[in-house]
């Protein structure tokens, strides 16, 4: 009997291998090759990696030369050169910020001309006689203020539609000159009518309302140089002090011509019958989107219930029975203002004026945008600050504004800032109004570099001198946004502009990206779309040269 041959491993192996590969070659062509199936799960992972590779953002081709927007990723930066579309979907940097691992990403919004937009172009046609102010008001503006040369933009389209009579409401950015478009025609007319005095009360014949005491006093230190040069008499009437001061204000003689006061101040006084609104000639509504808010929407309306507002531009001619023209002045006016006027005046004989930029990221003055933890706030604050006492500078210096959202917030900030012996001063509303008494003014002559503050410090006050803006707590409205960014680069400041806002909650997040989608697209910020029908003329395009 023959003995088996043992099997080799190798032969074995080699008969494994080879043996389904000879099962293949044998097949018919027409039989169907065997079927190898994925696993479900590696199955979805390669099909969330596709999708994922799919919906990635477009990278903006970026060559050497000016940023619109500059990003921590260089993906996301956008040439000067390149605006887009209005449907044209935009790779924003603050696009995945709701999430924790997008801290410490930034981007800014850079400058894109130096010069404000306010500001015409020097020329020998544009100048403040051109516009139809007499011979008397404008000596008093040249020997009150020698600087104003040439009117701005809104001057030059406001100053004249006054001077015929009309109402107008004049919606233009921050810093564009808008106290003097209407405090001109104002003299004007008063110089121009006789001072009726049969009332026993106080009857202004011009009334300036505005939102804050601060403000308040700036106007009136703007007005009053003006008026004494003229021969009128301007006062402000100061609320937050009780009715006993009220009263004291308002016995003074002689009687204001003009009065510059705030809604609840006023309010008082009406209704106590200490001032009468009888012989009112001009009503002046400064800040209107503030005034019209639903803080102050009753008052207002109670104090324009008791004004005589003329139809139009022929109730103005008859002296011996005055009646009110009509301004309104703000930098945004969200859409519905136009109703409110419609209850007070015909339409007919308003007159609505807004500029180019209205409601749009100011093209001068750079805006940072930092993602941070609240945690991390405190810190960065201190950097900057102490960064810009040390920063070494060939020009003048300018001084810093830190916006809060609450005045318990200002105060607990500014105790951190006296640890780390950092001098500074506090505004909020909270305050005694014989602790917010001259604040901002000295603010404004530089006796503190630094001012911690609420929203009070954001409409209409004079920040000529100031170059930094730190919003500590992200603003939580667009129209809050553009108030406080309004603090810099305003007309005849001396210093460039700079905004840097913290980011910190997903609502500060969504108000970001809305303003980067703007600024991408160099178009007005949503939601803020006014109700106006006369652009001011356009300005020329900046020097893409620089």
């Amino acid at each position: 009997m023959a003995l088996s041959r043992p099997v080799r491993p190798f032969s074995l192996v080699a008969r494994l291998i080879l043996a389904p590969r000879r099962g293949l070659t044998v097949r018919s062509p027409d039989e169907p090759l065997p079927v190898v199936r994925i696993p479900v799960a590696l199955q979805r992972q390669l099909e969330q990696r596709q999708s994922r590779r799919l919906n990635l953002p477009r990278p903006v081709l970026v060559r050497p030369g000016r940023l619109l927007v500059s990003a921590r990723r260089p993906e996301f930066n956008q040439p000067a050169r390149l605006t887009l579309g209005r449907w044209e979907s935009a790779p924003l940097a603050s696009q995945g910020w709701k999430s924790r691992r997008a801290r410490r990403d930034h981007f800014s919004i850079e400058r894109a001309q130096q010069e404000a937009p306010a500001v015409q172009k020097l020329s020998s046609e544009g100048n403040f006689a051109d516009l139809g102010l007499e011979p008397r008001v404008l000596h008093a503006l040249q020997e009150v203020a020698p600087e104003v040369i040439q009117p701005t933009t809104v001057q030059s389209s406001t100053i004249p539609q006054l001077l015929r009579g009309r109402h107008v409401l004049c919606a233009a950015e921050t810093g564009s000159g808008k106290t003097l478009s209407y405090l001109l025609p104002l003299f004007q007319r008063l110089v121009g009518q006789p001072s009726l005095d049969s009332l026993r009360i106080p009857a202004p014949r011009g009334l300036v309302l505005v939102p804050s005491r601060e403000l308040a006093q700036q106007v009136r230190a703007v007005a009053q140089p003006l008026g004494r040069s003229l021969g009128l008499l301007v006062r402000d009437l100061e609320g937050g002090h009780g009715m006993r001061r009220i009263r004291m204000q308002l016995s003074r003689q002689p009687s204001a011509d003009v009065l510059v006061t705030t809604p609840g101040a006023l309010w008082k006084a009406l209704k106590s019958r200490l001032i009468s609104l009888e012989q009112l000639s001009f009503l002046v509504l400064d800040e209107a989107d503030t005034l019209l808010d639903e803080s102050f929407l009753e008052l207002v309306d109670y104090i324009l219930e008791k004004s005589h507002i003329a139809d139009g531009p022929a109730d103005l001619e008859d002296r011996f029975n005055p009646k009110a023209q009509l301004v309104l002045v703000g930098a945004t006016f969200p859409e519905g203002v136009g109703h409110l006027l419609n209850k007070v005046a015909s339409p007919d004989a308003v007159t609505t004026i807004t500029s180019s930029k209205l409601h749009c990221i100011m093209p001068h003055v750079k805006q940072t945008f930092l993602r941070l933890k609240g945690a991390d706030k405190v810190a960065e604050l201190v950097h900057i600050l102490k960064h810009h006492n040390r920063a070494e500078r060939t020009g003048p210096s300018g001084t810093v504004l830190v916006f809060c959202n609450s005045s318990s917030t200002v105060n607990w900030l500014g105790y951190i800032l006296d640890d780390h012996k950092i001098q500074h001063l506090r505004l909020q509303g909270q305050m005694p109004a014989l602790m917010r008494a001259g604040i901002f003014q000295s603010f404004q002559k530089s006796s503190r570099d630094i001012l911690l503050c609420t929203d009070i410090a954001s409409r209409g006050l004079d920040s000529t001198g100031v170059e930094l803006v730190v919003n500590y707590d992200f603003p939580p409205t667009l129209q809050d946004y553009i108030h406080r960014a309004g603090r810099v680069g305003r007309v005849g400041s001396e210093v460039p502009g700079t905004v840097i806002s913290f980011v910190t909650h997903p609502w500060d997040v969504s108000l970001v990206q809305k303003i980067e989608l703007a600024a991408r697209r160099r178009r007005s910020l949503p939601g803020l779309v006014s109700s106006v029908k006369d652009p001011l003329p356009q300005q020329p395009d900046f020097d893409k040269s620089d």
